[in-house]
């Protein structure tokens, strides 16, 4: 697919235990991503189970998402270190091609 007037970037979302979360916002930073969007208390089935949204005892508890859009040129680098991260605890990624209409905002 192609749009007039937007770019193509890559998508990538990870849902992570709490615990995990703030690797995943310094390797998101370290490669370069301008921004990331971060939401907490998320639930869902997977292999390690029903996981319910809500806090147990701590942040930590919960289940968070983390979205991020880069250029291509970065997708590597961060596939690289999200990779190891989610092989030691329980998380999936999601990396979908995605358009932007301001690309100056990703660069």
């Amino acid at each position: 697919m192609t749009a007039p007037a937007l770019t193509k970037m890559t998508k990538i979302e990870v849902v992570v235990p709490g615990g995990e979360a703030p690797a995943v916002r310094d390797l998101i930073q370290s490669v370069g991503a301008t921004g990331y969007t971060s939401v907490s208390g998320v639930s869902g089935l997977g292999h390690h189970g029903y996981r319910q949204g809500r806090l147990l005892f701590n942040q930590q508890a919960a289940l968070e998402l983390l979205i991020t859009v880069v250029p291509e040129s970065k997708v590597g680098a961060l596939l690289a270190g999200l990779r190891p991260l989610l092989d030691a605890s329980s998380g999936v990624m999601f990396v979908t091609e995605t358009y932007v209409s301001r690309p100056e905002y990703f660069s």
